[in-house]
């Protein structure tokens, strides 16, 4: 009921500004335009934003598991690589956020059609933060110092899991419990201490997991959202 009155809103927000170019100055024409935006955003806000596909946000899981098969076999003690160590996992975290960044221009440009804009940005500016934080992280603690370096894998999944929070006024309600699996599991990896929180298992394991049933939550939410839609209009 709430995306039919927000979407009532905004068609009503458009007709007066078709008045407006009828009949207002150049002034009002701008503050008009103003208060359409300023509609959108409200209309976003209030929004499931749907633009992230349950079959991508699997296959990240299944990368992560890959990454992790792969430092088992080739970098068996990351402590003494940092550095071959810091370029498998953001390689693998930069190529998880390209499959779903693609696929979310396209689903959000299917589903939420002149929202599109609005809803990718929000979705944007929710988690981007974390995901800076993340890139810069590593590279931070290489230049301090390699005795605490331990500590990334667990940092990792902390700042993912703020990141997640951070994205929940727009999702699924479940994805919550996604935000408190990444940060609990950031949590124990940290009190592991010592070189046993950089083992395969310590990202490779929390991140599958928690990606999956990421997509889960995302499968569940579109299979029901052409039946609510259905109810309300």
């Amino acid at each position: 009921m709430k995306i039919l009155i927000a979407h009532l809103t905004l068609c009503a927000a458009k007709f007066r500004l078709c008045i407006t170019k009828l009949t207002l100055p150049m002034s009002d024409l701008n503050q008009a335009l103003v208060d359409i935006r300023n509609i959108r955003r409200q209309v976003a806000v209030t929004t499931e934003f749907r633009g992230y596909g349950p079959l991508t946000l699997s296959s990240t899981a299944v990368l992560a598991l890959l990454a992790g098969a792969a430092q088992s076999r080739w970098l068996p003690e990351p402590a003494a690589h940092p550095g071959e160590y810091v370029a498998l996992w953001l390689t693998t975290g930069i190529l998880s956020a390209a499959l779903i960044v693609t696929q979310m221009f396209t689903r959000a440009n299917r589903l939420h059609s002149g929202m599109a804009d609005e809803m990718i940005h929000m979705a944007v500016a929710q988690f981007l933060p974390a995901g800076i934080a993340g890139l810069i992280l590593p590279f931070v603690l290489l230049h301090v110092t390699h005795e605490v370096f331990w500590m990334l894998p667990g940092l990792w999944l902390t700042i993912f899991s703020l990141g997640v929070f951070a994205s929940c006024r727009c999702l699924p309600r479940p994805m919550f419990i996604a935000g408190i699996w990444f940060l609990l599991s950031g949590i124990s990896c940290i009190s592991l201490g010592g070189t046993r929180a950089l083992a395969p298992v310590m990202m490779s394991y929390p991140y599958a997991i928690g990606m999956g049933f990421v997509a889960i939550v995302h499968y569940r939410s579109a299979k029901k959202a052409p039946t609510d839609e259905d109810k309300e209009f």
